[in-house]
């Protein structure tokens, strides 16, 4: 076997160890996770699992990065071709909402549950989990700075506020259509962010 096949068989396997958490994650939860229960799934030994990561912080880590770039890829990434301001935060809430209702094997967004499972627990996920968030927010806020800057939104604007609100909105969504299973959850969260984004 050349190095440069083991390189690439040990990549796909961390890869495949990753997809395999995430679903079981969507589910269970980080904390949820066990080195058996992926193991057991993947017919490997546990140290074979372990072996890519160093521990069980080590693959949840992997797991909440592997989530970040699904939502970046998922998320503002779709939204890149629209009009930046207003029409971009449209369009990139619109996806948002369609990843929560769109079942693509990781139910729901699985950073907005995360962040929920991990907001009263100090450490390294938890900030991994943060940072995430704090990028998305960022996000918001310059789309909405540029919104005030177009006038598509008064100069007066509470962009930090607006930012709460929207944001406020997918939260409400990603809840009811999780659990409450309300099937209009979808209509009425982007109703809400299209009020949300009409200057008055």
């Amino acid at each position: 076997m050349s190095p440069r096949k083991s390189v690439a068989e040990t990549a796909a396997t961390r890869d495949r160890i990753i997809e395999s958490a995430l679903t079981l994650a969507s589910v269970e939860g980080l904390e949820g996770l066990t080195i058996g229960r992926l193991a057991t799934e993947l017919e490997m030994s546990k140290a074979g699992v372990i072996g890519h990561f160093g521990s069980k912080e080590g693959l949840q880590l992997a797991v909440l990065d592997a989530a970040t770039e699904r939502f970046r890829l998922r998320v503002p990434a779709r939204a890149v071709g629209a009009r930046p301001g207003t029409e971009r935060l449209t369009r990139a809430f619109d996806e948002w909402i369609d990843y929560m209702s769109q079942d693509e094997g990781h139910g729901g967004c699985f950073l907005t549950s995360a962040a929920g499972e991990f907001d009263g627990r100090p450490g390294t996920v938890r900030d991994r989990v943060l940072d995430a968030l704090d990028a998305w927010s960022a996000y918001v806020k310059a789309e909405l700075d540029t919104a005030v800057e177009n006038r598509e939104l008064p100069e007066r604007t509470d962009v930090e506020q607006l930012a709460f609100e929207l944001n406020g909105v997918a939260l409400a969504a990603n809840q009811s259509i999780q659990l409450h299973r309300d099937p209009q959850a979808p209509t009425r969260a982007r109703r809400a962010v299209a009020r949300l984004l009409i200057a008055p």
